[in-house]
């Protein structure tokens, strides 16, 4: 029997746009058709979408929940767990979160990876979710084999650090002949290399020199985490992949202009190389620093320059920017502003649940088409991650993961209607649309401003990358 049935004459699927009927039952989508085609049974919903977007569920790849944060004089807070955050997400018409586990010294990787996953069911996350498993520091020779147990295991993608990122973060660097080690094992076993790529080197001698010449204050963090940097680590982490055939790579927060052009280059040649930006690199500048609170603007890499953000936008428009995500760290404005200096400065931003409104309405205005708006939000990440078409999708067997955005819905975001944090580093900015309604696996989660939803009902995804993301440059 079906459930529910959403009618609207802007239905996006994976091979039109316009007018449809889309059908439910047992939480996927069982049909979609012409308008009408369903006959209505009794106890049958009918979701009226005339005049919105009915596109599938936003998908974030690259959050942080439960995760620890590094304030002045060594002290530690965690940010918000799934529960918050994953309703923030729902919220904003996002279904999906990918966030990570973090192996470390002394655990297994499957050891990190149940306690990782023991954390997140405990706190309960009411939409859907998977985690890449970050490795760091001086690999153990044991361990690529527990990364390939993982892959196997469904933990389909790992995060790999090029660099410190701060001089008091000192072991999150993993050496080229480690990377080397781990490209050969994603290669074998079908994983994804997810990569934070910043030139150690460029990175920490910037630092000295700042201090030395005492320019400490946060408002210089794009002379630090450069565009020099980008570049030559981009290039660099590219070439070691193209020794490795079959190594494909996903560059997390591409920040800078150099960034776009070594990931274009590489998918030129045929590597399979896919960028992501952050809503903030794409919205926000170096200059933004120097507003009050300016820390609340800030992520790792830092903000670049007009020229850089104007870059991205190209690179967004042309694919080489696959996915919009938002590196979620969803602390208070306290915690957010609490480092003052290059190498204290509190990374990630509230931004899971404006995501999707935001980037609708700022590609709308530089004409992008729907299309390309929803594959940058929702189906590319389904498509690199390795969770399409079961995710990303409105078609016949796909999780009925639907937002259904509305443009009669134009808001102004403000952190006191939302449901992540008490700040917003979109605080004031105008959307063009906003989600009327979210549904997860069928089921009506949020509707207008009303929670409908299950605080534990979302489900951890396993997943396997395809061979055509890990062969060449699909997108």
């Amino acid at each position: 029997m079906v459930d529910l049935v959403i009618t609207g004459d802007c239905v996006v699927t994976p091979h039109a746009i316009g007018p449809a009927d889309v059908a439910i039952a047992g939480g996927k989508v069982v049909a979609v058709a012409a308008r009408g085609a369903f006959p209505l049974a009794a106890g049958t919903r009918l979701v009226d979408a005339t005049g919105k977007v009915v596109m599938p569920g936003g998908i974030d790849p690259h959050t942080h929940c439960l995760w620890p944060t590094y304030g002045p004089g060594g002290t530690i807070d965690y940010t918000k767990g799934p529960s918050v955050v994953g309703k923030a997400a729902l919220f904003g018409g996002t279904t999906t979160l990918i966030d990570f586990t973090r192996w470390t010294h002394g655990k297994t990787v499957q050891g990190a990876i149940e306690e990782r996953m023991a954390a997140w069911r405990e706190d309960g996350c009411p939409c859907d979710w998977a985690l890449h498993t970050m490795v760091e520091g001086d690999l153990p020779p044991e361990l690529p084999a527990q990364i390939g147990e993982a892959i196997e295991a469904g933990h389909a993608t790992v995060k790999i650090f090029t660099t410190d990122i701060t001089p008091s973060r000192k072991g999150r660097m993993v050496d080229f002949g480690d990377i080397w080690e781990v490209f050969q094992v994603l290669s074998k076993k079908g994983g994804l290399g997810v990569i934070h790529s910043e030139d150690n080197d460029i990175v920490m001698h910037m630092y000295a020199r700042l201090f030395r010449e005492g320019r400490a204050g946060f408002e210089n963090m794009a002379e630090v985490h450069n565009t020099l940097s980008e570049d030559i680590s981009f290039r660099r982490i590219i070439r070691l992949a193209e020794h490795v055939p079959g190594t494909a790579l996903y560059m997390m927060h591409v920040s800078a202009g150099n960034g776009v052009r070594a990931i274009r280059e590489a998918r030129g040649r045929g590597q399979p190389v896919y960028g992501e930006s952050l809503h903030q690199y794409m919205l926000y500048t170096q200059e933004d620093y120097k507003k009050p609170n300016g820390q609340i603007y800030h992520t790792y890499p830092s903000l670049k320059s007009q020229a850089d953000q104007d870059e991205l936008w190209r690179g967004a428009k042309d694919g080489t920017i696959a996915c919009v995500a938002t590196d979620e760290l969803c602390c208070s404005l306290s915690v957010k502003t609490q480092g003052k200096r290059i190498d204290d400065t509190t990374g990630g931003n509230s931004g899971v649940e404006p995501r999707v409104a935001l980037m609708y309405s700022e590609m709308r205005k530089r004409g992008f088409t729907l299309r390309q708006f929803v594959d940058r939000v929702s189906a590319n990440a389904a498509r690199i991650m390795g969770l399409y078409p079961r995710k990303g999708a409105i078609a016949p067997g796909s999780d009925a993961d639907i937002c259904i955005l509305d443009p009669a819905l134009r808001r102004t975001v403000r952190a006191e209607a939302m449901h992540e944090s008490d700040y917003s580093p979109w605080e004031g900015r105008e959307v063009e649309a906003w989600p009327a309604m979210t549904i997860l696996r069928g089921k009506i989660v949020v509707d207008g401003d009303t929670w409908l939803g299950d605080d534990r009902g979302g489900e951890w995804l396993p997943r396997k990358v395809p061979d055509e993301i890990r062969a060449a440059a699909a997108l």
